[in-house]
């Protein structure tokens, strides 16, 4: 089997395998967009006051 023969064949396995996909709608991608923005959102507040509690601990043993 040729190279091109092969390439030919793979990017044809690779179509076959993107019709096979079932795409979410828009509504769906919508709530999974919101949840990951909300959590990464909470995550770096959760992160941020627990920065702060150790710097101002840090900062009370320095003194």
């Amino acid at each position: 089997m040729s190279e091109k023969t092969q390439k030919k064949s793979w990017f044809k396995g690779l179509s076959r395998e993107f019709k096979k996909i079932i795409w979410p709608d828009k509504m769906t991608v919508a709530k999974q967009t919101a949840a990951v923005v909300s959590v990464s959102v909470l995550l770096g507040l959760i992160i941020a006051i627990v920065d702060f509690i150790a710097q101002y601990g840090v900062d009370l043993l320095v003194r």
